[in-house]
């Protein structure tokens, strides 16, 4: 790069996102983040990076002028939630308009530093979410940075086609104030099934590829600092090890042991749907009634040679080690993600449900624990491959 780019990252959770550009030789100068615990998080991870632990609507221009204006963004960053998660009053508008949500505080930030880009991240049905009037939100969220300046592009990007032992989607807008020849990155890898495989194309790491050298750990081991059992078997690990002389986040789930029987009745493949009607989860106040609703999506034993589902935000409940009778741990999630060793999640691994915490009272816990940081994350190497695809054609 012919000079420093700097980047501001707004809805900044954990830090993926920024991790991703800093890799790529980006200068990351601020985020905002709600959160204490994802925060924390980015804090330890970025220790000379200007973060603001607020809520970005109560923030004024002026503050965050003051805040960033010494090192101006080139870029600016972020994840805003633009379905269903209204900033205004619910009769002020549909709340599933982006001119209704957190959409409208990222574009505001653009107005305000006039950055040669903005890059948001979303779920993939953005995509096919629709106002009440039937207006396509994703049109709107176009025409609006159309609006400012900006050439927009969107596309659906793969997690594996870049490495990621993951099968994630996410949609990504790139909103640039000069026209991009080459908004978004070529795909490097693939999952590799010996049926028209592209020679090209390096394979995708597989699930095991990325967590068979962790500590073997059954339901209720491990612990948040660990020393390391085995030396790194693949590439993959040697990468993500790199620098790292200890292993955190390494604790598994307190299952307990009807649990634990449970996930020992299951084959890779499949899930609580599958298990013995005996050992399916009691009907919640039932007395020891068996539930009639199972959720097929829950506890999926993953398939150790093939790359993991999508890591969400309750991945601990979502999926099964290929071969531990356990839900996978943080770190275990982390890999997946293509977080380092090195990255160390803050606040506790889970927290109990926030309607739970709201009805006893107990404001002070509703954070977001290491499951839902690295869940919510964008995979630093997902965003390195935006970075290094972007940052010679910006200057």
């Amino acid at each position: 790069m012919n000079k420093q780019i700097n980047v501001l990252d707004t809805f900044a959770g954990a830090g993926g996102f920024s991790l991703g550009f800093q890799l790529a030789g980006y200068n990351i100068i601020g985020a905002i983040e709600i959160d204490k615990w994802a925060s924390d998080t980015f804090k330890f991870n970025h220790k000379n990076v200007n973060i603001l632990t607020e809520d970005i609507t109560k923030l004024t221009n002026e503050q965050l002028k003051q805040e960033f204006n010494s090192e101006l963004p080139d870029i600016i960053l972020g994840g805003p939630p633009c379905q269903g998660f209204s900033i205004c009053n619910i009769n002020n508008g549909d709340p599933k308009d982006p001119r209704n949500s957190l959409f409208e505080e990222f574009l505001r930030l653009g107005k305000l530093f006039n950055p040669k880009l903005m890059i948001m991240e979303n779920v993939p049905n953005l995509i096919n979410a629709k106002t009440s009037s039937g207006e396509k939100v994703i049109n709107i969220i176009i025409k609006e940075l159309e609006n400012e300046g900006y050439f927009v592009y969107k596309k659906l990007l793969v997690a594996s086609d870049y490495g990621i032992p993951q099968t994630r989607k996410r949609l990504f807008v790139i909103a640039s104030k000069k026209e991009l020849k080459k908004p978004f990155p070529d795909r490097t890898h693939e999952i590799k099934n010996g049926i028209n495989d592209n020679i090209n194309l390096m394979p995708c790491p597989t699930l095991w590829d990325a967590i068979s050298d962790l500590n073997i750990l059954k339901a209720r081991e491990g612990g948040e600092i660990l020393e390391y059992e085995f030396e790194p078997f693949t590439e993959y690990q040697k990468y993500i090890r790199f620098n790292s002389n200890k292993l955190y986040n390494h604790k598994a789930m307190n299952h307990t042991k009807r649990v634990v029987e449970r996930f020992e009745s299951m084959s890779c493949g499949e899930s609580i749907s599958n298990v013995p009607d005996h050992l399916k989860p009691y009907e919640r106040n039932g007395n020891g009634k068996i539930s009639s609703k199972v959720y097929d999506q829950n506890s999926r034993r993953m398939h150790p040679n093939k790359p993991c589902h999508t890591i969400t935000a309750s991945f601990y409940a979502n999926f099964v080690h290929p071969y531990s009778h356990r839900n996978f741990t943080a770190r275990e999630g982390a890999r997946i993600q293509s977080f380092p060793d090195t990255y160390i999640f803050q606040g506790k691994p889970t927290v109990v449900s926030q309607k739970l915490l709201a009805k006893e009272g107990r404001t002070n816990e509703r954070y977001l624990g290491q499951y839902n940081q690295i869940g919510n994350a964008v995979p630093p190497l997902m965003a390195k491959a935006i970075a290094e695809n972007l940052k010679n054609q910006i200057n």
